[in-house]
């Protein structure tokens, strides 16, 4: 594509010009100072500080988080409060830093600070231990802040990430032969499906399915979820078999065996099994780029019976309205990956279209920063 020689670029319109010249306004010294003062913009320009100085300190804030998880002081203040000293003891700490982290946590409301100098746990820090798979998150995110730098490098495709090695499973089968790391994945990927299942079982019934499929389900966390919830449902798991071995441990306990099916085998490379009639996506099609997604959702396409529906369920980008579960925190993460992106629903449609389905629509989720989810069908063909 040529490039756009000045003389060639749109003129700005009215709005344009009058944005630019408000803008430059606003970056100025002097009128920051008067908009702190003025009585009638001094309410924005305190929140407008105040944002801004949580995104300068934002990394601390993730810091302390993660020092709070890993240092485990949710345990150690469960059943009563402590002072910094107790706690500096127990971890092996010196006390002064303890003391430090245990205010910065009260002042993000993981902790309250009590009259006494001691620390309680709050609401927050014990909220924690209570959503499905966000210590382990946490505790893992050691590597993506690692990897986020030196920022200006990252983003400029200078830097050699480390979570790549961490998810191989999404370059192939190939890469993720080695057993340990596979279970190490698929822990994490387990613990944190429990809350994805919840939501999406909040969100749709799937109690008229006959056969529901998982495509790189895992452990089997959400067809276990699923099936439970629908016992008359059967179930079929498709997964690289270093990582589907590992579900039938799951049904058994679950007592879900008899109506489970494990299929091995890997998208990329093996047919998916025919039969299902509803066949779901979670969390798959954000680690792959288009060509390997829009391949994907073609054979699933072919796998699936005339009438037949797929569910996608995956952070999604706000599109036109940014989201920043999504924009700023998974579409991140996926670039850290190495493959991947974050895709609006509205994108997701238009591949979902190209391979042939219909009707995509998406469907509203009562915790959008937890999953999203698009839908659609293969129509009944009419000649």
């Amino acid at each position: 594509m040529a490039a756009i020689s000045p003389s060639d670029e749109p003129r700005p319109k009215f709005w344009d010009k009058w944005r630019a010249r408000y803008l430059d306004l606003v970056g100025t010294a002097a009128f920051q100072s008067w908009a702190a003062r003025s009585l009638f913009t001094r309410g924005t320009a305190k929140r407008d500080g105040e944002r801004l100085f949580d995104l300068v300190a934002g990394f601390t804030y993730s810091q302390i988080l993660q020092a709070f998880v890993a240092l485990d002081l949710q345990r150690h203040l469960r059943a009563r409060p402590a002072y910094p000293s107790e706690l500096a003891a127990k971890i092996d700490a010196p006390e002064r830093r303890i003391s430090v982290l245990c205010q910065a946590a009260a002042s993000l409301g993981l902790l309250t600070r009590l009259r006494d100098g001691r620390y309680a746990l709050a609401r927050l820090g014990a909220a924690i231990n209570g959503v499905g798979g966000l210590r382990d998150m946490i505790l893992h995110h050691d590597i993506l802040y690692r990897d986020l730098g030196p920022a200006e490098g990252f983003f400029r495709g200078e830097t050699d990430p480390d979570l790549a090695r961490f998810w191989p499973y999404v370059f192939g089968a190939a890469a993720a032969e080695d057993p340990a790391t596979a279970e190490r994945y698929s822990h994490l990927m387990s613990e944190t499906q429990n809350l994805v299942s919840d939501e999406i079982l909040s969100s749709l019934s799937f109690g008229k399915a006959q056969n529901v499929m998982d495509i790189g389900g895992g452990t089997g966390v959400f067809l276990a979820a699923c099936a439970k919830a629908h016992p008359d449902v059967q179930v079929t798991l498709f997964d690289l078999p270093q990582v589907a071995a590992l579900a039938q441990d799951r049904f058994e306990r679950a007592g879900i065996a008899a109506r489970a099916t494990i299929v091995s085998g890997s998208f990329r490379d093996d047919p998916l099994p025919l039969g299902p009639d509803l066949i779901t996506l979670i969390r798959v099609l954000y680690d792959h780029e288009d060509e390997t997604v829009l391949r994907l959702l073609k054979s699933v396409h072919a796998a699936l019976p005339e009438g037949g529906k797929i569910v996608i369920a995956e952070p999604m980008s706000g599109g036109e309205v940014p989201d920043r579960s999504a924009d700023a925190y998974f579409a991140l993460y996926c670039m850290a990956m190495g493959t991947g992106t974050v895709r609006s629903a509205a994108q997701i449609g238009e591949l979902l279209s190209k391979a042939g389905f219909a009707r995509a629509s998406p469907v509203k989720t009562g915790r959008p920063f937890v999953t999203r989810i698009v839908t659609a069908e293969k129509t009944v063909n009419k000649s």
